[in-house]
């Protein structure tokens, strides 16, 4: 299915561009109901509203509904990342550089395949952590099955510095 959620993401993403939206990932499950799982954050920084995730919606629903990329009979779900959210990109690593985060990799290296510590950025493609132990650590993209951001008092305080006042 990575295929097709890649083949989703094309045909979605210049949409979502246009509209003032990163794509976050594109997900899908399986089950009784498949769900296709898009997520998505604003470019200015601002939280997502029901109201943004409601405009994603129908605009990659005209989208799939005439590229038809999926079978089957599913269920869209759209989303934002929320404050502890997946690290995806080489740019997740950069801006969430100094903040701590859980990766696991797809396979071992130096004999283990869960790491948690505070990410320090991306270089040549491969992310850079800090272990709690005070090891550094370089872990290839490509071999990334997930990571995301730890929730701390000190992620919070930085999601509430980028609110804009009301």
């Amino acid at each position: 299915m990575q295929q097709n959620t890649d083949r989703i993401a094309a045909l979605i993403e210049p949409s979502l561009n246009e509209m003032g939206y990163d794509l976050v990932r594109v997900a899908f499950t399986g089950g009784r109901r498949p769900t296709l799982q898009i997520m998505a954050e604003r470019r200015d920084g601002v939280a997502m509203t029901v109201d943004d995730c409601a405009d994603i919606s129908r605009s990659a629903s005209a989208i799939l509904d005439v590229a038809d990329p999926i079978s089957e009979a599913y269920t869209l779900e759209v989303s934002s990342p929320g404050i502890d959210r997946p690290l995806i990109r080489p740019e997740d690593y950069v801006r969430f550089a100094g903040h701590d985060a859980k990766v696991e990799t797809a396979a071992a290296i130096d004999g283990r395949k869960r790491f948690k510590g505070r990410v320090l950025g991306f270089e040549n493609g491969q992310v850079a952590l800090a272990l709690d132990d005070g090891t550094r650590v370089l872990l290839p993209l490509a071999g990334i099955a997930r990571a995301k951001l730890l929730l701390t008092d000190e992620l919070i305080a930085a999601a509430q510095r980028q609110q804009p006042a009301s």
